[in-house]
């Protein structure tokens, strides 16, 4: 059965790189036969957060967090893609998460990072993955983080780079086993508190 796992885009910057990545694997996904919606900040140009979704009246926010609570609240799971900017996470990136909560709960999530040089972005996952447990969509324990990845991924989002669709396989396999055991929870109905 497939699942429905919105990819968010951490970055807006005109020569971002993390749109490879993002690419690549909503392409992944996708072949997998699940929806990989790309969640992309540069196209939503949401406002700097004011207020969370959930502080509008109801049917007052504006269009796209109306859009992004949809398709969040029918999320299975969701992929963080992130730089590194100062050994921490996008500006944009946090902006984006920032204005939900609600719609994150009882799904997880799963970090890919990535970096121009050897490190592969993942200091920057090491804040986002307290981040994302806060939020109520903890991470799975691995990651996919991308060093150099101007030279492990091509523009259109393709691996220049052998180890890369190996890394993803495993990091895509542990995503979705959680997602459909929490699918399945919440089918359940209820939540442990």
């Amino acid at each position: 059965m497939p699942l429905t796992i919105p990819v968010i885009l951490g970055t807006v910057r005109s020569e971002r790189q993390g749109i490879r990545a993002a690419r690549f694997l909503v392409s992944r996904l996708e072949a997998r036969g699940h929806v990989a919606p790309l969640v992309d900040p540069a196209e939503l140009q949401l406002p700097l957060i004011d207020r969370m979704y959930k502080e509008y009246p109801k049917g007052e926010a504006p269009e796209p967090l109306e859009r992004l609570a949809s398709l969040f609240r029918g999320a299975d799971a969701f992929v963080v893609v992130s730089a590194e900017y100062n050994h921490s996470i996008p500006p944009a990136l946090s902006n984006t998460l920032d204005h939900f909560l609600e719609e994150y709960f009882w799904r997880p999530s799963a970090i890919c990072c990535y970096s121009a040089g050897q490190y592969g972005g993942v200091r920057a996952a090491m804040q986002l993955r307290a981040m994302l447990a806060e939020l109520g969509t903890p991470s799975i324990s691995s990651l996919l983080p991308i060093p150099r990845i101007h030279k492990a991924l091509k523009e259109a989002g393709e691996p220049a780079e052998d180890w890369l669709g190996r890394a993803a396989q495993k990091f895509l396999d542990e995503l979705i086993w959680y997602a459909e055991a929490l699918k399945a929870k919440r089918a359940e109905g209820g939540t442990p508190y």
